[in-house]
């Protein structure tokens, strides 16, 4: 039996889980915020405080259960500044300051086209090329101070193993630094002069070495204990699913962002001004895919209030409503600057009506998301939002297609787990799924309503 400890930082919070590869099961899970620092320069992830969270929880799953391997996942848009002590050069900037926008026209003027890169132009630090030409801009000093740049799965596996590198599902993850068509970096490597810099691009399932004396000290592993490369988070959700299913399939990825993701759908032009991008699978393949932010969104709306209903309730609301319209957090997503209303009265905090409302309209904001992807076939909801009936009864009927919803805690763990199987091994079947199929009236009908209604501003700018 061996055992796998997947790290996967989320932007909303750092875990850890063990990873049975026998089953695929979770053994176990535990998880920290991952909080983020105001202090100068930027503001910047506590990576200090996840590093000692970590280690101690190795110990204990290494104690309690064993480890054999460890393999990581983080959120995208992020990576690190080694310098020339082996210390950060400078902090690692959370993607959700507005800072680079401060440089916004001048970095415009050398970002490559979407055409090139298939990354949007993105607020905020969420092009990492954006993040990077603003970093040096900030502080003059900080390309001398710098002797590499990795992506952020491979900052952890760097402190497991003082290996520097990336992958390329984390640089396909609208950095502005990759052509996934060609499999190489884009022109703005150069621009931003950091081609004697940034790490070799590797496969997620290489293993990037073992571990440090003083991590198997802290930790009680073996020092022989081998650490995979690693991957961006939604192309954890989406690798099970690559390795065992047949074309055409879709994959949602819930957490602080929902990605949907389709493999094999109908030929698709993206537009980058609804948040679609090209994304880069574990196996280095191009992959349509669109985002919002649904966990995020979901946790504004709700204010940590969700309530339990039943399939009874999900009817009530679909036939009477209220409705919620696009968007929660409208600086990304696919009706960007559109401010979210109700229609009909706003149901307090608290009550199944809103509980029920939030989920379907994060369902249909996931289906438009699959429809800019030219999505076909089954889709299947990983990590948060697949525990949840309304979102999914809902997502089937909008997108008229069979849902199927995942177990386990994180939609994560799997995948990265996945990067340890050996070459030419079977991975194991999938757990027991619940299925829903579209169900035709009143659900059809909500969905139609709310399609129409945005249609009508999209058309002129005012809902009819």
């Amino acid at each position: 039996m061996t055992h796998v400890a997947v790290i996967d930082i989320g932007k909303t919070n750092a875990k850890l889980a063990l990873v049975d590869m026998d089953t695929l099961n979770e053994l176990a899970v535990v998880k920290r915020p991952n909080t983020v620092l105001p202090s100068p320069p930027w503001p910047h992830f506590d990576v200090d405080g996840i590093w000692e969270f970590l280690l101690d929880a190795m110990a204990q799953f290494h104690q309690s259960h064993g480890i054999n391997a460890i393999s990581i996942t983080t959120h995208g848009a992020c990576a690190a500044l080694v310098g020339h002590d082996g210390r950060l050069a400078a902090p690692i900037l959370d993607y959700e300051h507005d800072g680079p926008n401060a440089v916004a026209a001048d970095y415009d003027a050398i970002r490559p086209r979407f055409e090139e890169t298939g990354a949007p132009r993105l607020p905020m630090g969420l092009n990492l090329g954006a993040q990077l030409y603003w970093q040096f801009r900030e502080d003059r000093e900080l390309r001398d101070r710098t002797a590499a740049l990795v992506t952020y799965p491979q900052y952890w596996g760097y402190r497991m193993t003082g290996v520097t590198a990336c992958d390329v599902s984390s640089l396909g993850c609208h950095t502005d630094l990759w052509n996934p068509h060609e499999g190489s970096f884009s022109d703005l490597v150069l621009d931003l002069n950091i081609a004697d810099l940034i790490g070799k691009p590797r496969k997620c399932s290489d293993i990037l070495g073992t571990l440090l004396p003083g991590v198997v000290v802290r930790t009680g592993l073996d020092p022989a204990t081998p650490v995979y490369c690693g991957i961006h988070d939604s192309n954890a959700s989406l690798l099970p699913h690559v390795l065992r299913q047949s074309a055409p399939f879709s994959v949602v990825s819930t957490g602080t962002w929902v990605i949907a993701m389709s493999v094999g759908g109908d030929q698709a032009r993206l537009d980058p001004t609804r948040d679609t991008l090209i994304n880069v699978n574990a196996l280095g393949d191009p992959v349509p895919s669109a985002r919002f932010m649904g966990g995020r969104e979901y946790n504004t709306i709700l204010k940590g209030d969700a309530v339990e209903y039943t399939e009874d309730d999900i009817m009530a609301v679909a036939q009477n409503g209220p409705m919620l319209l696009p968007s929660i957090i409208p600086e990304s997503g696919p009706f960007q600057n559109r401010r979210a209303e109700w229609v009909g009265t706003e149901p307090p905090i608290g009550s199944i009506e809103r509980t029920v409302a939030t989920a379907f309209y994060l369902a249909l904001m996931t289906a438009e998301c699959l429809a800019l992807t030219g999505h076909n076939g089954p889709v299947i909801v990983e990590g948060p939002f697949a525990g949840n009936p309304g979102f999914c009864t809902m997502l089937g009927t909008a997108t008229n297609c069979t849902v199927e919803a995942a177990g386990g805690t994180t939609g994560t763990s799997e995948g990265a787990a996945l990067l340890a199987l050996p070459a030419g091994s079977r991975a194991p079947s999938m757990d027991q799924r619940r299925t829903y199929l579209p169900i035709n009236d009143p659900l059809f009908r909500y969905a139609t309503s709310w399609k129409s209604k945005v249609a009508a501003y999209r058309a002129d700018g005012d809902l009819k």
